[in-house]
């Protein structure tokens, strides 16, 4: 009896999403383009060899550092030689950072329908500050997100739920009313480690089968799948 009370809690908690987490670089925009330019701007500098774009889909989403980390030949990763392509990449990316990237088809409907329907918005990603400012300021002025979270000093990457909860306490929500959208396993991660809802988007950097795999609990392939996931919270893929 007990249990099936705190059931019908939840899914009346649930019911009631009031605030969507969602990650930038393959979920709201479509950056590899302008990322894979700038790792092969440093490969090129450093007369190192390129990597194609599928490759690259496959190297991000644990930040920057770990990007580069993954680009360089194994025998060439030392902490000296990683922070030296750490900081050419970041003076070129700063600079041609909007170059290619672009929303995904239907992002801007989902941030409006949800914006009408009183639900808080914020952004929370593995980018540096400075770019996940610049990106989210270009490609969405209009939106009020609740807060614009980046890679920055002090605060963990995800799947670390450090970020998560410093959002939901700024938006002052239950976590019950909080879900988290996102293309890859990291944020699925961060999701069930912050005890909140996890949405895969299948048309980011990951595939559905590995989106499958992380045990997402609803996964989309369409902008009008995601609408109706946030806000039919029940329904589970």
């Amino acid at each position: 009896e007990k249990f099936g009370f705190a059931c019908v809690l939840r899914y009346l908690c649930r019911m009631n999403t009031r605030l969507v987490i969602f990650d930038l670089d393959g979920t709201l925009l479509d950056t590899i383009d302008d990322l894979a330019s700038a790792v092969d701007h440093v490969l090129a500098v450093e007369s190192l060899p390129r990597h194609t774009r599928e490759e690259y889909r496959m190297m991000v989403g644990g930040g920057i550092r770990k990007l580069i980390f993954r680009a360089l030949p194994e025998t060439m990763r030392s902490d000296a030689f990683i922070d030296k392509c750490l900081s050419r990449f970041v003076d070129y990316y700063s600079d041609n950072i909007d170059r290619l990237t672009h929303p995904y088809p239907g992002i801007g409907r989902v941030l409006s329908q949800l914006e009408s329907h009183g639900i808080a918005m914020a952004v929370a990603s593995n980018k540096f500050q400075l770019g996940t400012e610049r990106l989210v300021g270009r490609f969405f002025p209009n939106v009020r997100f609740v807060a614009v979270a980046g890679n920055c000093d002090g605060l963990p990457l995800k799947p670390d739920p450090a970020v998560v909860d410093r959002i939901i306490a700024a938006a002052g929500v239950e976590r019950c009313q909080t879900v988290m959208a996102g293309d890859s396993g990291i944020d699925i991660s961060t999701a069930r480690n912050a005890s909140i809802r996890s949405i895969g988007v299948t048309w980011g950097f990951r595939s559905r089968e590995g989106l499958a795999a992380t045990r997402a609990d609803s996964i989309v392939s369409t902008a009008d799948e995601l609408l109706d996931a946030i806000l039919s919270p029940h329904s589970q893929q």
